[in-house]
């Protein structure tokens, strides 16, 4: 069986959609972390933590990222595996391109460096992206996004694995950022059609 790493990119959007509706999409009562009250609920970790799913995450968001992207962060904890799985796969697909990751905290620490992005420096001016795993309210990305240009850094885009439709993305513009999601809700609500 071909690698993941062999499919082209609609193959691989494809199979991480089937993947993140079968561990990822429920239905019944769930409070968001917006504060918001849903029927339904996407655990997007369930798949950003599973191999195969790590690794189509990785693949299908590095290949959407601006040319001029050099490092990727966003909002701990859902941005995290997805941070990651994106630096892992630029090593793989071009490991001479200069290219960095990073995380910002919710709030900064009480001890140590007390910074609120973690991860290898980034020099100020670089041009960086913002992910993150399912946008309500856009509240965690918009925070990354002001935390990453505070420390200097440029947002090119705003990237989300699952866009709930539910202002996010119209804040993201009306803040001058390009929103990119790879899936709508409406992708995994047309599987109970």
């Amino acid at each position: 069986m071909p690698s993941p790493l062999d499919w082209d990119s609609a193959r691989r959007q494809r199979e991480l959609l089937a993947l993140m509706r079968e561990l990822c999409y429920r239905e019944g009562d769930f409070k968001l972390s917006s504060g918001q009250t849903s029927t339904y609920y996407i655990d997007s970790k369930k798949a950003t933590l599973h191999p195969l799913g790590a690794l189509l995450v990785g693949l299908v968001l590095y290949d959407r990222l601006p040319e001029a992207v050099q490092a990727i962060g966003g909002l701990t904890l859902g941005a995290d595996p997805i941070v990651t799985a994106v630096a892992v796969v630029a090593a793989l697909k071009d490991p001479g391109r200069d290219f960095a990751a990073f995380i910002v905290r919710k709030e900064v620490k009480k001890h140590g460096s007390q910074q609120w992005l973690e991860g290898p420096p980034i020099a100020a001016g670089s041009t960086v992206a913002i992910v993150d795993d399912v946008v309500t309210t856009g509240a965690s990305g918009l925070l990354a996004a002001e935390k990453a240009e505070a420390a200097g850094l440029k947002v090119a885009a705003i990237l989300a694995l699952v866009d709930r439709r539910q202002g996010g993305g119209e804040l993201y513009a009306e803040r001058g950022y390009r929103f990119e999601p790879v899936f709508t809700i409406d992708d995994f609500r047309s599987q109970k059609e």
